[in-house]
């Protein structure tokens, strides 16, 4: 009788503790079939062996933070990501470098930035298997705190405005602090983003002159909208305390946030149509602002990024008339960090699937190949980018 127990409870725990070794080595698969979820949060080195072996070279791309064969030189102060006082964040933590998979900073999810990163990234993982290379998009702060992450090694590749690329890689402006960011990579450029200003409709607000006394969504420490609002106010001469009230409202909540009265206005710089201004156009009775006049002729001619920009009559709800501004470009940037095969491959995706991808955001619908390699790039574009524009004579 006793044997017979003692038989029982031996087969029990052999069931038990293989049961258990089947879960975890499951477990286990299901990571390293799926790095693109896990990579941000543990090393997974060893995932290269899973992947496919291909012929090509854009077919064997080397992890996605492998150092290039151009000099790297050291960062210099990582003060903060973005923000005008003199409170630092800490940078995250540089990615593994064995890691294949990228991750893209964006910026907040009612722009265009956040389905732009997930376009890239629909594109990528599309030839995940020939590339080997995964994508996941990051809603971020926007473009300096993206340039800024990707110096630290946080972020492998970021969305940025043409102005902030330009001054990063010069040290300049809002990255005086910082140093010249010799190594900053540009890939290729995609839509325009001009200044945008709404107000409500019953503030008498119908210049930016008018927005003085009132109080005004200025943006998120970081982000490109402020930091592109600061140099016009620089330009005229005002600071915040120009402002009733000067509010740094989340992007997904400045829309509610107008049509609630509690700010009177908000500034974006983003591509159109943005649905954050599809919302507030919408939801409650609204206008686009003229942003023009002598400061503005001023920022356009003594700096080669900004450009005159229109918002189209008809683009948004009561919107019977063209609105002047000016803007940038929104381009798509990197480091010599990432791997002249991940750049490549990147590149390839994009280029090779254009027609796709006009179609995945009405700002894509004008994409031109010839325009994405030099409107708005003003730092050198990444070896592995000019690699594939070489192979298809567009440099």
């Amino acid at each position: 009788m006793g044997f017979g127990r003692f038989f029982v409870e031996l087969v029990a725990s052999v069931i038990v503790s293989v049961v258990v070794s089947l879960t975890v080595l499951f477990s286990i698969l299901y990571v390293l079939s799926h790095p693109e979820r896990y990579s941000k949060y543990i090393d997974l080195p060893a995932l290269t062996m899973f992947q496919p072996a291909t012929s090509t070279p854009a077919q064997t791309a080397a992890p996605a933070n492998t150092a290039t064969s151009a000099p790297a030189t050291s960062a210099a102060s990582q003060a903060s990501s973005g923000q005008t006082t003199s409170s630092a964040i800490v940078a995250p933590a540089p990615i593994a470098t064995t890691r294949d998979s990228i991750v893209i900073g964006t910026g907040g999810v009612t722009g265009v930035y956040y389905p732009s990163g997930g376009a890239i990234c629909q594109m990528v993982n599309r030839l995940k298997s020939e590339l080997g290379i995964s994508c996941a998009r990051e809603s971020t702060k926007g473009s300096v705190y993206n340039i800024r992450t990707i110096r630290s090694g946080g972020l492998d590749i970021g969305i940025a405005q043409s102005d902030w690329q330009f001054h990063a890689f010069r040290g300049t402006d809002r990255f005086a602090e910082d140093g010249p960011f010799t190594d900053l990579r540009a890939l290729f450029s995609l839509h325009s983003e001009p200044f945008t200003v709404v107000a409500r409709a019953d503030k008498g607000i119908k210049t930016f002159d008018d927005l003085r006394g009132k109080r005004v969504n200025v943006g998120s420490p970081g982000s490109g909208q402020r930091a592109t609002l600061e140099i016009l106010m620089g330009e005229l001469g005002w600071d915040m305390s120009a402002f009733a009230e000067a509010l740094e409202i989340d992007p997904a909540e400045q829309s509610n946030a107008l049509c609630a009265d509690q700010i009177d206005a908000f500034v974006y710089t983003v591509g159109h149509p943005s649905s954050a201004i599809q919302e507030a156009m919408s939801t409650c009775d609204s206008v686009l602002v003229d942003v023009s006049g002598p400061a503005v002729e001023n920022l356009i001619r003594t700096r080669p990024y900004y450009a005159p920009a229109v918002i189209p009559s008809g683009m948004y709800r009561n919107q019977n008339t063209d609105v002047h501004t000016f803007g940038v470009k929104a381009t798509v940037v990197t480091s010599t960090r990432l791997s002249d095969a991940t750049a490549y491959g990147v590149v390839r995706a994009v280029f090779d699937n254009i027609g796709r991808m006009r179609r995945m955001h009405p700002s894509f619908a004008n994409l031109n190949e010839q325009s994405m390699i030099s409107d708005g790039i003003s730092i050198p574009l990444h070896n592995g980018a000019m690699r594939y524009y070489r192979e298809k004579g567009l440099r």
